[in-house]
């Protein structure tokens, strides 16, 4: 699946476990990589093991309200086909996209879903390269991030539904273990330098203390609190006081 442009979706039947001939050691090369290049590699050999020639995943990152939402990819993308597929306006017709990025459920796609979406030309621009059939899972993560996961062949899928669960299944699991390699390596962060003032308001802000709440315990007004966290929201890059307090979990700073 090569996210933001191709894709297509069926709804299958509940998950089984993964396949158990899938190497646990495959999960592990993918989930323990140690830079950019060891993750790409494991993930394409992840999607050999599985019979397909394609992989793409993506690390999509949403800024919030009026912010530009960001798509770090990383896979074996034909480069002849990025440059065929450069149309930014595609990614809003193709139903893929849009399901991955509001739906966490597991999907497969063929030609079948571009052209009940009006968007067989997508399909049929895709296709000399690979993109034919081919299934994709989404991952939700802390800080407004998604990974997106996509495996793609020319040959039909298995029509066996176990067979075509079992194969969902292992991409999902897959997605698991890959979502933390993906977020440390595809968008390494440096935690912001917050002083011990900042720090207390969010301690205070996570336990749920209004801004007048929190200017009385630390002794400092109201509009002293909302200062401070305009500035905080101007370090951690983002724009509602949860969101703080999340990002800067995530970051290790609480």
């Amino acid at each position: 699946m090569q996210f933001a442009f191709v894709g297509g979706a069926l709804r299958l039947p509940t998950l089984v476990a993964p396949d158990a001939q899938m190497n646990l050691q495959r999960y592990e090369q993918v989930s323990q990589a140690k830079n950019f290049a060891d993750f790409r590699q494991g993930l394409i050999d992840f999607a050999h093991d599985m019979d397909f020639g394609l992989i793409a995943g993506v690390l999509a990152i949403e800024r919030g309200v009026g912010g530009k939402s960001e798509y770090i990819p990383i896979g074996n993308t034909p480069p002849e086909f990025l440059a065929a597929a450069s149309n930014a306006e595609n990614a809003q017709r193709d139903p893929v996209h849009r399901h991955v990025m509001r739906n966490a459920a597991p999907l497969i796609y063929d030609q079948r879903l571009y052209v009940d979406a009006g968007a067989g030309d997508l399909w049929e621009m895709q296709a000399p390269f690979g993109y034919r059939t081919g299934l994709a899972v989404s991952v939700h993560m802390p800080g407004y991030r998604r990974f997106l996961l996509g495996v793609d062949r020319e040959r039909p899928l298995p029509t066996d539904p176990v067979k075509l669960s079992r194969m969902l299944a292992d991409l999902q699991l897959l997605a698991v273990h890959a979502q933390d390699a993906a977020s440390r390596l595809l968008m390494p962060v440096a935690a912001p330098k917050l002083s011990a003032r900042q720090l207390e308001i969010l301690r205070l802000t996570m336990d749920g203390k209004s801004a007048w709440v929190v200017g009385s315990l630390l002794g400092i007004s109201e509009n002293t609190v909302n200062y401070h966290m305009k500035q905080l929201f101007r370090a951690l890059d983002v724009s509602t006081k949860n969101h703080a307090v999340l990002k800067a979990m995530e970051l290790g700073l609480l």
